[in-house]
């Protein structure tokens, strides 16, 4: 079937498009996606494979989705959890599972050896089925040949073997092949072909056999293995492969003696450990259609643990001893404790007298544990647990020089050592180093610490030369870490102000210079420096001095060495006297007084010359800035204009400029500040009236003189949600309007200007309510004085 078939049968189906992409590649799913139960039902669907050839294909992920029990386990038992507990235990497993678990050893000796094996994602027993066939490989069902006529006759033909074990040519008739070797087919084919082509006989036609398929066999694997079924294998396929297409013997299962049967008699017997241990494959048998690899439940177990090379739990067979399960196991690590190797027996159960008795110790000690290979003739029995313990991790010839030498370090005692021998072999003192006491700190026989006081010459040799021990840690000072880290400070005109440490001989052209050097609006006749005073009666904190200033201050110079900064500086002739600070010392570098750089606004509309503007003085006013700007273009609106304050983030400020124009000292005659914004509009004769109001942001013609009213009902007049009485005035000078009352109880009508826009506010729903809680408390209040009233007439 072609992919395009595939997708459209999978399609009417109702398979997920996940499913259709994995099996028939192409977009609209996630091809990389771990197989599923779907995948496998849909290669059945669609009559491609048999049953037994879709469980040989589901096997491998099956398995590795499966959560199989936890090779821990064991583990876990030994510890005591309760199946209950599950978050404990599934945390604990999660632990031990982990990569970093298994590099620390978590797991001594728990794991089932070799059934790892079996767990890898890609089939790592498959055989090689493009190389040349092995000279013992019997043809049979499903293999196909190539078969190359060269010379006189020049074609290729295709042969496959049918059910019945016949190859068919196309002019030489059926073959039988069925159960030949490679070579007798060859050879089969040699005379068959002989008797058709007479150029075969006489070497003026030649022909070769390529193999380019080899079927499969069905075979059977059974017993405690983890997926028992019928599985369809290459024909070059071993006990190994079939093995691993069943996910190899689960926990129970025996790996030392594996049978392979062939009509019902056992032709071969498999110890995985030969595979596993020695690379031998002698008993790994080619498996025939039909043939039955059993494995049966397993035998006796020992776990081995601690200093080995492969902890685990191994099988043994009769006969094998103590020896044998520690060459399983890979040997002895280098920090193995090869003294002694104890074993943990579970007693027999007659023998099992007293509470408490159900497990036992042997220590096995021999001189040929010291060799690596153990000893040879002790027996173990099913259950026990060897461990093999590590050195103790204490190093006993040795001391340790620590603190302000050259190079610290722990170094190898030797007999007759005595402190100046480990100062020497450290590197030797620094310069810096604390002659006062060095000190030795000393393990006694109890495990306690003594501390021994040793002084120093000043050319760093003890002054008492004492003989070292074997784990004495010998510490060296520093002056340097009784130091005070002192600092000065450094602020005001400089670029990069705050504590420098301090150093001896600093003076304050040095302090400069680490904080950057000026800023362009210091003042270099003077500067302050606030130093600690000598005493402090009467809450004196510090003392402060003005010291002087001049022109080297300034480091940055042109080519002619002339200063680049700002002009107006004022600097001193000459070079004034070095000022030596002391530490903790505060210098403040003065600014100039009333120091700023150009201050610009922008003005913007109908102006003769709009652009961006500095001002001249810090009293330039809005009038200053219209004038410099050429005036107003006829066809201005000055009553629109639009006044921006962006410092401070105030916004739009109410600015009546007409009369501004016709009055200087008018009070809307604003002084200026740095990146104001004046815009002035063209005339605009539009009034617009929005909220609620029967024809919401309608648009009215200006009307000179007529009130806010005029143009509500100009807009269809107020909703019935309108607060009319709150109307207001948004003037195109950005000043806000308002209907109030005066003194004598009229109600003013704001007059719109050209431009401007009239606001008609939503009533407030808890007005009407609030009025009534007022009437109601009034009411209260006059019912409870009434009240008061009478009662005191009464008591008259």
């Amino acid at each position: 079937m072609s992919p395009d078939q595939i997708r459209t049968q999978l399609k009417g189906m109702g398979y997920s498009d996940d499913v259709i992409s994995q099996l028939a590649g192409g977009a609209g799913g996630d091809s990389t996606a771990p197989l599923s139960e779907d995948v496998f039902a849909a290669v059945k669907a669609l009559g491609i494979m048999d049953s037994t050839a879709v469980d040989s294909l589901r096997t491998p992920f099956v398995m590795r989705k499966q959560s199989r029990v936890l090779a821990d386990s064991a583990l876990l038992d030994a510890l005591g959890l309760a199946l209950q507990n599950d978050s404990v235990r599934t945390a604990i497993q999660r632990l031990l599972s982990s990569p970093a678990a298994r590099r620390v050893g978590l797991d001594s000796g728990f794991a089932l050896f070799g059934r790892d094996v079996f767990d890898r994602k890609t089939t790592q027993f498959d055989p090689a089925v493009n190389g040349p066939l092995p000279p013992d490989y019997r043809i049979g069902f499903g293999d196909q040949f190539t078969l190359i006529l060269t010379g006189d006759v020049e074609r290729t033909e295709e042969l496959v073997v049918t059910r019945d074990g016949w190859v068919v040519l196309r002019d030489a008739g059926q073959i039988p092949a069925s159960n030949l070797t490679f070579e007798q087919l060859r050879a089969t084919l040699a005379d068959r072909l002989g008797r058709v082509y007479s150029g075969v006989r006489t070497g003026s036609t030649r022909f070769s056999v390529l193999p380019t398929r080899v079927g499969t066999n069905q075979v059977f694997v059974l017993g405690d293995v983890r997926m028992p079924n019928a599985y369809q294998i290459s024909r070059l396929g071993t006990v190994l492969t079939a093995l691993y297409s069943a996910g190899g013997p689960n926990d129970n299962g025996d790996a030392r003696s594996i049978d392979v049967k062939r009509s019902n008699k056992v032709i071969a017997t498999m110890d995985l450990y030969d595979y596993l241990l020695a690379g031998s494959s002698v008993s790994d048998v080619r498996l025939e259609n039909g043939d039955i690899v059993f494995v049966r439940p397993s035998g006796p177990r020992v776990r081995v643990s601690g200093a080995v090379v492969r902890p685990a739990v191994y099988e043994l067979k009769s006969g094998e001893s103590l020896a044998d399960a520690i060459r399983m196991a890979g040997g002895f690590r280098p920090e193995a404790d090869r003294r002694r190797v104890q074993i943990e027996r579970i007693v027999a159960p007659p023998n099992r007298t007293e509470a408490g008795s159900d497990k036992e110790v042997i220590d096995i000690t021999s001189p040929l544990l010291a060799t690596g290979f153990g000893p040879t003739t002790q027996k173990l029995e099913s259950g026990d647990v060897v461990h093999v313990f590590t050195v103790a991790a204490r190093v006993s010839n040795r001391i340790e020089v620590q603190g302000n030498v050259w190079t610290p370090s722990p170094i190898a005692f030797l007999p007759g050592m005595r402190l100046s021998d480990a100062l020497g072999r450290a590197g030797g003192l620094k310069p810096d180093s604390y002659l006062e006491v060095v000190q030795i700190s000393r393990l006694e026989a109890d495990s306690t610490r003594h501390l021994v006081r040793v002084g120093l010459k000043l050319d760093g040799t003890p002054a008492d030369n004492i003989a070292l021990t074997p784990n004495d840690i010998v510490r060296v000072f520093s002056l340097t870490e009784y130091r005070t880290q002192r600092t000065v400070t450094i602020g005001g005109a400089v670029k990069h102000g705050g504590n420098i440490p301090f150093q001896e001989g600093m003076t304050m052209r040095d302090l400069v210079m680490l904080a950057g050097g000026l800023d362009e609006s210091a003042l270099l006749t003077e500067a302050e420096v606030a130093r600690l005073p000598e005493s402090r009666a009467n809450g004196v904190t510090a003392t402060t001095v003005r010291v002087a200033l001049d022109s080297s201050y300034l480091f940055e110079r042109g080519l002619d060495g002339k200063y680049i900064g700002p002009p107006g500086l004022s600097v001193p002739p000459g070079r004034t006297a070095e000022v030596l600070l002391k530490p903790y010392d505060a210098v403040a570098i003065l600014r100039q007084p009333d120091f700023e750089y150009q201050r610009t606004v922008s003005i913007s509309g109908r102006v003769k010359y709009a652009g961006r503007y500095a001002l001249k003085t810090k009293t330039d006013r809005l009038s200053d800035l219209v004038e410099r700007a050429g005036g107003l273009a006829p066809d201005a609106y000055p009553a629109g204009i639009s006044f921006i304050r962006m410092r401070d983030s105030v916004g739009r400020v109410g600015v009546d400029l007409p009369r501004v124009l016709r009055d200087r000292k008018d009070i809307d005659n604003l002084l200026l500040v740095d990146r104001d914004s004046i815009f002035i509009p063209p005339y605009n004769a539009i009034v617009m009236v929005r909220g609620e109001v029967n024809s919401p942001a309608a648009a009215v013609a200006y009307v000179e003189g007529a009130g806010i009213d005029f143009y509500i009902r100009s807009a269809g007049g107020g909703s019935n949600k309108a607060d009319g009485g709150r109307a207001y005035v948004l003037q195109p000078n950005g000043k806000v309007m308002t209907k109030h009352r005066n003194f004598f109880g009229v109600l003013s009508n704001p007059r719109p200007e050209a431009g401007s826009v009239v606001q008609v506010p939503q009533k407030d729903p808890n007005y009407r309510r609030d009025l009534g809680a007022v009437a109601q408390a009034v009411m209260n209040s006059l019912t409870a004085l009434a009240t008061l009233v009478i009662l005191i007439k009464q008591l008259k």
